[in-house]
């Protein structure tokens, strides 16, 4: 059997760092497009990037420079490498950001696969493709979620997201192409962008231990949300590709939590309470919300074989931990300095109705 290569799009992200770790270590020549910045923003693949010398031309990992809304770009990269798979993990990713942005989340999100799936269609190729769909498209349909919820989306990000799962679909119907959909319930980790909400957390906590921020600030506490692991989840992703059909398939926990109870979970592994250091303000309060989101997977579970490993409980702790060890502490330290901050004066300075530069709840 020759050794398949893929493409992974937004490989520089949460998601794809793990799936190319995964794809890596089942012995795929892996290419990943990242866009062109002035200030490199790698760091989450920095690791490969060492263990791999990519002046080898046999180098099974490189990356190349691409941008969704820039179809010779997509089209440069697709020709390139001659891919077996792609992986369309680029995106604006950020539900909060998109309504201030929400021209360039489409632009990326929606037509970006469609230059993807159009340039795949054109040149003729056998290439599998994966989309990266999200829960967000299922928005105010109440939960449990699964395949046949409708799509409510409540953002332009949501929008983004149920538009590019339709072209997928398309051209899986209309012209016979390996396109499937992963809608993929929230992941969660250590490479957690610093403006999504759970990693807002741990960062807070592990900034208000060492004295640098005396309040964390929020905004609605009442979201609740299906939290897994994102190195769980990769693994689903691969098992969609692989399946012997194209489908859609629906990834998530089938546990949720509101963002209140994400606070006590790991306010509470340094003994601390969260009512004392957490500020709610407006700024942070999205124009529609999405209440909650619980995910059916039993469709994965019974076609793919794949259920979540990393419990809720062990994700918490993983994730705290790993800020406190970016600041040189452990869980035992961390609680001996939480044992003597001062409880602060919770008010705030900032009106309400400035609008923050990243959301994060």
């Amino acid at each position: 059997m020759s050794k398949k290569t893929a493409l992974i799009t937004g490989i520089a992200g949460q998601d794809g760092s793990y799936l190319a770790e995964l794809l890596l270590s089942k012995g795929y020549t892996v290419r990943g497009t990242v866009r062109r910045a002035s200030y490199p923003h790698t760091e989450r693949v920095d690791h490969l990037l060492k263990a791999y010398d990519e002046r080898d031309p046999q180098c099974p990992f490189r990356l190349m420079y691409a941008d969704l809304t820039d179809v010779s770009s997509v089209r440069n990269a697709i020709e390139e490498c001659e891919p077996d798979e792609v992986y369309n993990l680029a995106a604006q990713s950020h539900v909060g950001i998109s309504f201030t942005t929400g021209e360039s989340t489409l632009e990326i999100n929606a037509l970006g696969p469609y230059r993807i799936l159009d340039t795949l269609k054109r040149t003729g190729a056998k290439t599998r493709y994966y989309q990266a769909s999200s829960s967000e498209m299922f928005g105010a349909s109440p939960p449990p979620q699964n395949e046949l919820t409708p799509f409510i989306p409540q953002s332009p990000y949501g929008v983004s997201k149920t538009a590019a799962y339709h072209i997928t679909r398309l051209h899986r119907v209309a012209y016979g192409m390996f396109a499937c959909n992963g809608m993929l319930f929230n992941r969660e980790s250590p490479r957690r962008g610093l403006n999504f909400v759970t990693r807002k957390v741990t960062r807070g906590i592990a900034s208000l231990v060492t004295g640098e921020i005396q309040t964390l600030s929020l905004g609605n506490l009442d979201a609740k949300r299906d939290w897994g692991f994102a190195g769980d989840y990769v693994e689903a992703i691969w098992r969609i590709v692989q399946h012997h059909q194209p489908d859609d398939f629906v990834i998530a926990t089938e546990d949720t939590h509101s963002i209140r109870d994400f606070l006590g979970d790991t306010f509470s592994l340094l003994d601390m309470d969260w009512n004392d250091f957490v500020i709610c303000e407006d700024r942070y309060r999205r124009p529609a919300e999405v209440p909650a989101l619980q995910g059916d997977a039993s469709k994965a579970r019974r076609v793919l074989g794949w259920k979540p490993k990393t419990s809720y409980g062990e994700l918490c702790r993983m994730m705290l931990e790993s800020d406190l060890g970016a600041k040189g502490l452990t869980l035992e330290s961390a609680r001996i300095l939480a044992k003597k901050l001062a409880k602060p004066a919770k008010t705030s300075s900032v009106p309400a109705n400035v609008f923050p530069l990243a959301k994060a709840s």
